[in-house]
């Protein structure tokens, strides 16, 4: 009979796997240089997480300084936000969460692994489509909160968290990021009026 893995042990490997695919990516992973990196034995990674592609997906999952997740602990601290004005500010916080000192390092690895989903669907999953979807769900209850209908709000939500992506994606390509601020600034002056419920 197996030993019950050791928790404490567990976590600690999953953050220093994290921050090992922080600093060297996902390109050419593999899990002998990863285990030495580590201090540790390949079959000792796969004692705990079962797969390369387990043990990434598992470093990922666990990072409390994820925007969606900081996301949600602000709507379950505080109520939705009531009108157009209180959504945008929240929306204004999630992008500043974005650069924020301690996630900035992690994000080309997040667009690393959604790229890879697209690429290699079979190693790992429709990680892209799922945040993509969890960030588009969370959104819709904020607009449905407005007063939307679940068609309008889902409508509302998708454009938003789209454009909004794509803005991320496009402020770790360019010199700065100025250019992407301002451009975030401009998509909520022209999104903010729509989302009045008349």
């Amino acid at each position: 009979m197996a030993r019950p893995s050791d928790q404490a042990k567990r976590r600690e490997l999953t953050d220093r796997v994290r921050a090992y695919l922080v600093r060297n990516g996902l390109a050419g992973l593999s899990l002998r240089p990863l285990a030495r990196a580590l201090g540790t034995s390949d079959r000792m990674l796969l004692y705990y997480f079962g797969t390369k592609e387990g043990m990434v997906a598992e470093a990922l999952a666990l990072d409390e300084r994820r925007p969606l997740l900081r996301a949600r602990e602000t709507l379950a601290a505080e109520e939705s936000p009531g009108d157009p004005a209180g959504l945008r500010r929240f929306m204004e916080e999630i992008w500043r969460r974005f650069d924020a000192p301690d996630l900035r390092p992690a994000l080309p690895l997040y667009i690393e692994i959604m790229a890879a989903s697209l690429i290699d669907p079979d190693r790992y999953g429709p990680v892209l489509r799922d945040v993509l979807t969890e960030w588009t769900e969370l959104l819709t209850s904020v607009f449905q909160s407005l007063g939307m209908s679940r068609v309008r709000a889902g409508t509302e939500a998708t454009l938003l968290v789209d454009a909004t992506f794509g803005l991320v994606v496009a402020a770790q390509a360019e010199d700065g990021r100025e250019p992407a601020d301002a451009a975030f600034r401009a998509l909520l002056d022209r999104l903010e009026p729509g989302w009045h419920v008349s």
